[in-house]
């Protein structure tokens, strides 16, 4: 009788933690009905992973889409956050006419992401955390829009470029600086996916260091992997570094995440 006992409330005490969380973390793939058990009133974090579709050297297309949304996974739990699907298509930029690339204008863009937005925290999200793939004048609208929102709903936003905040990680893990499709980044899509990096097409020539503020500029630019500093960030495909990478960086994000919403909770907001 006691070994059935000790049974039942094991079991008890696991149905109890199960319905602390949702079967998923992804909106696209929740019913509604279990939506509506957990949000707002033991959910109010949203994860929005934004990108865009353009060339990264020898990974794919989308990695400033594969990143964000893999982010989001990973640190979801740890948050008690839902993952809103990933915005895929962006304001490209000077990349734009390479093949399988898209361009987004800014027209276009910002009321869409304002309407997702809007939509989230009608949804009852309160922290509405924008995990950002892809920079360029893509942060500028994304940061424009949320703040806006922000103010207008009452909402608490935050938008983070994860490449630029964990910078940090790239000179800790690499000792050097990366770039765009550079060290750092194909690292991170190594670490999700190793199928999505193609080293066997890989050619140093196809790195160009982003030109210095005011003495020159290219559209196209013209490589697919653009480097923060000369002589540094090229792709090196090593796995371990590749791994160690991908999870100091999430830490360092996830932390980021957490000490925010603890000091909007602090300050009342």
């Amino acid at each position: 009788m006691k070994a059935i006992a000790l049974f039942l409330s094991s079991f008890l005490i696991l149905s109890l933690t199960y319905a602390q969380s949702p079967s998923t973390r992804e909106m696209d793939r929740i019913n509604w009905m279990e939506f509506a058990e957990f949000v707002p009133e033991k959910i109010q974090t949203v994860l929005l992973p934004t990108g865009t579709l353009e060339p990264h050297g020898v990974i794919n297309n989308g990695a400033d889409n594969t990143a964000p949304f893999a982010m989001a996974k990973d640190i979801a739990d740890d948050l008690n956050a839902m993952i809103a699907p990933t915005l895929n298509y962006g304001i490209t930029g000077s990349m734009a006419n390479y093949p399988g690339a898209f361009q987004i204008t800014e027209e276009a863009y910002g009321p869409f992401i304002r309407d997702i937005l809007k939509g989230l925290a009608r949804n009852g999200f309160k922290n509405i955390i924008i995990l950002n793939g892809h920079g360029g004048g893509q942060t500028a609208v994304l940061q424009k829009i949320a703040g806006e929102v922000a103010n207008e709903l009452g909402v608490r936003t935050l938008v983070i470029n994860w490449w630029s905040y964990a910078s940090d990680v790239t000179l800790e893990v690499f000792k050097e600086d990366g770039g765009h499709a550079g060290l750092n980044e194909t690292a991170y899509i190594q670490a999700i996916d190793p199928t999505l990096v193609h080293k066997e097409r890989y050619n140093p020539n196809q790195a160009t260091a982003y030109p210095k503020q005011g003495t020159w500029s290219a559209v196209p630019f013209p490589s697919s992997i653009g480097l923060y500093q000369e002589e540094q960030g090229y792709p090196n495909f090593d796995e371990e570094q590749a791994k160690e990478y991908f999870e100091k960086v999430n830490a360092k994000v996830l932390k980021l995440i957490q000490d925010t919403i603890a000091k909007w909770d602090l300050a009342g907001l």
